[in-house]
């Protein structure tokens, strides 16, 4: 892909996030996140790719704009696989929390896996323990190799975690070994990211998330050096025959990062909607301005652009 593919790709999210902040705190979710995929999906045709939505709002039948398998971009330069997430914490908008983003990843065709709409269990660490733990290790044996590597005590360790009544016995082994716990209310991506980036102070994320979030996490960690493993959570024999149709022959086969991004050539951007861990959120400014933070990353190069950029509302045609 061409490497000036990350420049035009922030562009997108940008206006995406554009479009959702001014939904934040207005308890809708639904409105906040039609916002983010209509802006998205506008702003796409000018992106010179040949784009095909893998991971996206849902099937064709199921939501109107960016459905998997959807062709998107101008139809000029090179073919690629697309996953996005117009509103990455949707909830979040709608309470007027943090960590919500507008999100993107692009690889050549073929190389994104196609991770059907369903839980996975994860493992997200930065580069230190990248390679060196094992999601089929018990929660308490992968916290004291993360120790030793790290050289800490095991208490010194921050974990991330969701929210979740499902995560229970995790808390409460994470309770009883003694970690700092950072619980996180929604945002996916941005919680797997997190150990990633060491101003956010997170060691570890744990626990279980959407699947296709988990692929565009795993876009992010392959730029930044970090890894996840995932497997998938199929609750019932539809749920698993859904894998299969989806080309994954084995639903409960540990995911490594090369079977969730099997290339080197991926590029990953977000804007921030609200501010998070390490992106600050859309803030409006006097005389119709806004300022938009942004991240841009490539894995080939392993470059990492945060972009802060002023933005103009009146010339923004699609919010």
């Amino acid at each position: 892909m061409e490497r000036e593919l990350a420049l035009e790709i922030v562009r997108v999210t940008e206006l995406a996030a554009l479009a959702s902040a001014p939904w934040m705190g207005r308890g809708d979710k639904i409105n906040a996140d039609g916002a983010a995929t209509s802006a998205m999906r506008a702003m796409f045709d000018s992106i010179s790719v040949k784009g095909t939505v893998v991971i996206g709002e849902g099937e064709m039948d199921e939501a109107p704009m960016l459905y998997i398998g959807e062709q998107v971009g101008s139809m000029n330069g090179p073919e690629v696989d697309v996953a996005v997430d117009p509103l990455e914490g949707t909830e979040i908008v709608a309470k007027g929390l943090n960590n919500a983003m507008s999100v993107i990843a692009i690889a050549s065709k073929g190389n994104l896996l196609h991770a059907p709409d369903m839980y996975m269990e994860k493992l997200a660490v930065g580069p230190q323990l990248a390679g060196r733990l094992h999601l089929t290790d018990p929660i308490g044996i992968t916290l004291k190799k993360a120790a030793d590597i790290l050289s800490k005590n095991v208490s010194e360790l921050t974990v991330m975690i969701l929210d979740r009544v499902r995560h229970e016995s995790t808390i409460k082994t994470l309770r009883e070994v003694g970690v700092r716990i950072k619980f996180l209310s929604a945002g996916d991506v941005a919680g797997a990211m997190a150990p990633a980036f060491p101003e956010a102070g997170i060691d570890l994320y744990v626990g279980s998330g959407g699947a296709p979030e988990g692929v565009l996490a795993a876009a992010a960690l392959k730029c930044l050096g970090g890894e996840i493993q995932g497997r998938l959570m199929p609750s019932d024999a539809n749920e698993y025959a859904r894998c299969v149709q989806m080309g994954i022959e084995d639903p409960y086969k540990v995911l490594s990062m090369d079977d969730m991004i099997g290339s080197d050539d991926v590029i990953f951007a977000a804007t921030g909607v609200t501010p998070g861990e390490f992106l600050g959120g859309v803030r409006y400014l006097p005389d119709d301005r806004a300022e938009t933070h942004s991240i841009v990353m490539r894995a080939k190069t392993k470059t990492v652009r945060f972009i802060k950029a002023l933005h103009y509302l009146p010339n923004k045609r699609f919010i």
